[in-house]
Order: C-alpha cells, then sequence, then structure tokens
C-alpha cells in the first residue's frame, strides 16, 4: 500500500438520489417512531408497520456507498485515513445526538420511564460521554429502563454497527474478490432468513441491547445488507427508468408503511416478507437509484433537502420522541390531539435536524477535513 502522501485522494460526486431516498427513509422512522408511542410493546398493531426496516435499508445503501467511494482508492489510502475519514462523517452527530439526548431527559420522567426520576445526573452525563464514543453500555447501566445501549438516543445502536461495519470493511471486506462476498453474502441471508422466518419473533425488530440475543439480531440486519451493497455496486447493475426518484420514493414507503402479515398465528409470513424486502425489494431500489440521474428542478431540490438533513433528522429526532411518548401515556390523548401534537413532533425534528446540519455538522466536518484530511497542494 503507497503511503497517502504519494496522491491525492480526490472526492466523488454523490449519488443524489440515493441521498434522497435516504431522507425519506428517516421521515419514514420518525414517523413510525411517533406512531409506536401508542403500541410499543405491540408489533402487530403499529401503523406504518414496517418502518424500522429503515435502518436495514441505510446500512444496503452504506455498503453500495462506502464501495462506490472507497474501492478504487486503497493505492492513495492508508486504514487509518479511511478510519478518519468515516470517523469525520459520522462522529460530530452522534455526539450532538447525545447532547441533545441528556437535555432533555429530566422532561422524558414519568410512568413510561420511571426510572428517570431516581437517576443522578452524574450518572446522565457518564451516559452522555460514554454514548459519545459509540460504545455499548451494558444493562447495569441503563438509565431508562427499554435496555438500551444507548439510552439517551435509542438509534445510536445502528451507528455502533453501522461502525462495524466500516471496520469490517477497511480490514477484511475490501480485500476480497466478488466471488467470496458473494458466499459470504450466501451465509448473511441464510442469517438474516433464519432470523426472520424461523425465530420466534417474526420480525427483524431489535438489535439495540447489550445482551447474545440482541447482537444476534443485530448482525442478521447488518451483514446482509451491508454485502449486498457492496456487492451491488462492484458488479455495477443498474437499472435505468425514468421518473425514477419518485418511483422509488413511492415503493420505499409502501415496503416499510404496509401492515404486518400474518398476524400472531402466523409470524414466518411476515418474516418472509421482511426477507424479501431485503433481499428483493430494497437492492432493486437501488439500482434504480443508482442508475438514474436528476436533472435540476423542484426534485432534484427535494432529494438534496432531504438528502441533507437524512442522518441529523435520524440521529437527533428520538429525545423529542422520548417526551412524545411519555405524554402520550401519561395523557391517553384523543387520536385528533395525538395527531396534532405528532405532527408537531415531526415538524420539530426536522427543524432541529435542518439547523444541526447548517449550524453545526457541516461547519464542523469542514473544520475537521480542512485540519486532518490535507492532502498535498492543499486539497482534501
Amino acid at each position: 500500500m503507497k503511503n497517502p502522501s504519494s496522491g491525492i485522494v480526490k472526492s466523488k460526486s454523490h449519488y443524489l438520489i440515493l441521498d434522497g431516498l435516504r431522507g425519506v427513509a428517516s421521515l419514514i422512522v420518525v414517523l413510525f417512531h411517533i406512531c409506536e408511542a401508542y403500541s410499543p410493546d405491540h408489533p402487530l398493531t403499529q401503523p406504518i408497520n414496517h418502518g424500522y426496516l429503515a435502518v436495514d435499508f441505510f446500512f444496503l445503501l452504506s455498503g453500495f456507498v462506502i464501495a462506490y467511494a472507497y474501492d478504487d482508492r486503497w493505492e492513495k489510502l492508508s486504514t487509518w485515513d479511511f478510519f478518519k475519514r468515516r470517523l469525520i462523517r459520522l462522529q460530530p452527530m452522534v455526539v450532538m445526538g447525545m447532547t441533545i439526548g441528556a437535555l432533555l431527559y429530566y422532561l422524558q420522567a414519568g410512568a413510561a420511564f420511571p426510572l428517570i426520576g431516581n437517576t443522578p445526573v452524574w450518572k446522565v452525563l457518564i451516559v452522555m460521554l460514554v454514548g459519545y464514543t459509540l460504545l455499548p453500555l451494558p444493562m447495569s447501566m441503563d438509565i431508562r429502563g427499554w435496555g438500551e445501549m444507548h439510552p439517551l438516543d435509542g438509534p445510536a445502536w445502528s451507528l455502533f454497527f453501522e461502525y462495524i461495519a466500516n471496520i469490517l470493511y477497511a480490514l477484511g471486506f475490501r480485500k476480497l474478490s466478488n466471488r467470496t462476498l458473494g458466499i459470504l453474502l450466501l451465509l448473511a441471508a441464510a442469517l438474516l432468513v433464519h432470523l426472520a422466518v424461523f425465530g420466534k419473533q417474526g420480525d427483524l425488530i431489535g438489535g439495540w441491547s447489550l445482551d447474545a440475543e440482541q447482537l444476534h439480531i443485530g448482525f442478521a440486519r447488518l451483514l446482509f445488507p451491508f454485502i449486498a451493497g457492496l456487492l451491488l455496486m462492484r458488479l455495477g447493475k443498474r437499472i435505468h427508468i425514468k421518473g425514477a426518484f419518485a418511483i422509488c420514493s413511492l415503493l420505499l414507503i409502501v415496503a416499510l408503511s404496509l401492515p404486518r402479515f400474518g398476524g400472531a398465528e402466523h409470524l414466518w409470513m411476515n418474516g418472509l416478507y421482511e426477507s424479501i424486502c431485503l433481499i428483493i425489494i430494497f437492492p432493486i431500489i437501488v439500482a434504480v437509484g443508482a442508475g438514474a440521474t436528476l436533472t435540476e428542478g423542484l426534485s432534484t431540490r427535494i432529494a438534496k433537502f432531504f438528502g441533507g438533513i437524512s442522518y441529523p433528522l435520524y440521529i437527533t429526532h428520538y429525545p423529542l420522541i422520548y417526551i412524545y411518548t411519555e405524554w402520550a401515556a401519561s395523557n391517553k390523548p384523543s387520536a385528533t390531539r395525538g395527531a396534532e401534537v405528532g405532527a408537531l413532533v415531526f415538524i420539530g425534528s426536522i427543524a432541529i435536524a435542518y439547523s444541526c446540519l447548517k449550524f453545526y455538522d457541516e461547519p464542523i466536518r469542514n473544520w475537521l477535513s480542512r485540519r486532518w484530511l490535507t492532502w498535498p497542494h492543499g486539497k482534501t
């Protein structure tokens, strides 16, 4: 491997439609979590029932984008340089998400989260500082009662697995042939189907706790879509159709919003549907999105906006969801009142994400890039 100072690693253009689809999926996640406040322990009846599969879609996009961005750069890129780039891209918003979670923590106290009232400030600060590192917290450090590895900002569990995926890519996956990756993909598909179709839940919900069962779910959800994304990029599979962004957005929304299949009597049916989503539907959506280009217009502006806020929205919205969940549990609002307050949470989440993007994330990443990713001739 060449020393990175021997060449210049230039930035690549983005797949704008894929960025926009990430934004669409993030919006569905927020809506899913708002609806989940009314049935937190009963996935059979949750509206927008499969919204949690957006995480698996994110893992697929991540594999695709990382292969696109880095597969042909390793002659000029060291492993540490890769990790620096990924940390600069992801870590600032991890810190912000944990900080927001800590600031809003005591506003979430109530019957839904009985541990909050007895949690001292020093313990919240420790949880926040550990959260900055994304190291998972054991059950003994749970300060909410949901068993989350990051109880100040629940969705951070998927960033923990995202970092694992980045490590696997840098240390191993990038060196493997397509044939070897294909074999790993088949094994990962078997792990996924076994969990979804033959598991006791009939779904892929989980991955956010530091115990054997939840880690099993987390790795099953990570490995197939991430490896599939790598291979999809490497093999150059693209589908060219008109109106790709609108079609892909609609297909993604439908896939994430359909009611649960099979009920409590036939759990395997829902697991089969979720397996089909991950193995067939989501890769098709990415292949279509990657095979299209956007001309300047409304679709481009929408894709840019929602693509820009997608990650900040995903990693900062959940502290508001905690507050909303406690409010719904304590007040038992009517459907109309619940929808009104839920709309405020939805709009507020977007506003916070956009503010974080423009006034924190982009400036911090630009500063860190100039400081740590400077190459010869001043290029980054």
